[in-house]
């Protein structure tokens, strides 16, 4: 993430905490400012990517087959800090497979990269700041607790690098990036999961 825009997070950071000091501060408090976080070294270029980007990962076009691991559905609402939705903002997610391996050639183990798992992918929010994916329950990479990468863009601009864990994880309290949070930032970018209409859900609510 750019300084300036770091600095700008951090300052409306403070605001909401200063505002939740006051009887008008309560709408301000209830939405915590989703934590930046590294972008990692396995950011898939668009020369590495799939032709198929959408928000489905797990099943590829023309692919019969579907990627290997515990399917979920992603979703959530992307808010400013004032509380309204944001449309037209488009958010991508990377991970690795099920069994730890990136699509990225720097990456040594991506020759056994599951094939049949997209990778990457993005959706826009609608008119209600929503988005919504299709994809697999991160497992662990080497030295990290299980996380999906997230970034999130207004038009050419980058608003947001995060990542997103499993809430209550063992390996989460032995991650540096994840022990670095204040719990209520952790809160904001864990998934907790559920059964819902259509299967496994799990609900994460984006605040920049």
């Amino acid at each position: 993430m750019k300084p300036i825009e770091k600095s700008r997070r951090n300052l409306l950071g403070g605001m909401a905490g200063f505002m939740g000091a006051s009887s008008l501060g309560a709408k301000a408090t209830a939405a915590v400012l989703t934590p930046d976080a590294p972008e990692g070294p396995y950011y898939p270029t668009p020369a590495m990517r799939t032709p198929d980007t959408d928000n489905d990962l797990v099943k590829i076009q023309d692919r019969v087959e579907e990627a290997g691991g515990e399917i979920f559905t992603l979703r959530g609402v992307l808010t400013g800090t004032d509380g309204q939705p944001l449309a037209k903002h488009r958010i991508e997610i990377w991970q690795c497979d099920v069994d730890g391996n990136y699509m990225h050639p720097r990456d040594r183990r991506s020759v056994n990269f599951d094939q049949a798992f997209q990778g990457f992918g993005h959706d826009v929010t609608d008119n209600g700041g929503n988005y919504v994916f299709r994809t697999i329950k991160p497992t662990i990479y080497p030295g990290r607790t299980p996380h999906i990468h997230v970034k999130v863009h207004d038009g050419s601009r980058e608003l947001l690098t995060t990542q997103f864990y499993i809430k209550g994880h063992p390996n989460n309290a032995r991650d540096a990036l994840f022990k670095r949070m204040s719990r209520a930032e952790a809160n904001a970018v864990s998934m907790e999961f559920v059964q819902g209409a259509t299967g496994l859900e799990a609900t994460v609510n984006v605040v920049v």
